[in-house]
């Protein structure tokens, strides 16, 4: 007969107090890596959910641009700066290209960010910084 304790119903393996607090200590620290993970998602994906307000600005009646004409026109920034006292303007090319249908481009190059100016006769924009040129529709006709 082997010598030891008998096993019966009322001796079922107990867990050891080592495993059970660290099984106590993963389930705190996967709570607290939860609980700071959601705002940290949330952060991050604000401005993939976030759709900025489309902002118009009146530049002046229809009838004041010619079909075919691009023209340089100014408007307020479209958000000031109330507490400074002083509304921006910004400028931008407008073009008419038929009765209901204007074309508006940035005045800033694309490359270096230098205000563009319209050459109406050879129909480009170009740029003084680096001596960029863009056709009619934008895209870039010459350059670096």
């Amino acid at each position: 007969m082997s010598e030891g304790r008998a096993s019966g119903p009322g001796d079922a393996p107990r867990a050891d107090r080592r495993g059970f607090l660290r099984l106590v200590t993963f389930a705190a620290g996967s709570v607290a890596a939860l609980a700071a993970a959601v705002p940290f998602a949330g952060f991050i994906l604000a401005p993939l959910r976030r759709r900025d307000a489309e902002v118009w600005r009146d530049i002046g009646a229809a009838d004041g641009f010619a079909v075919g004409t691009t023209t340089r026109v100014t408007y307020p920034d479209p958000e000031p700066d109330p507490w400074s006292g002083v509304t921006v303007r910004n400028a931008a090319w407008l073009r008419r290209e038929g009765p209901e249908s204007f074309t508006a481009f940035s005045v800033f190059c694309t490359h270096t960010g230098c205000p563009v100016r319209w050459l109406e006769d050879a129909e480009l924009f170009l740029c003084p910084c680096h001596g960029g040129a863009f056709d009619r529709s934008g895209g870039v006709a010459s350059g670096p």
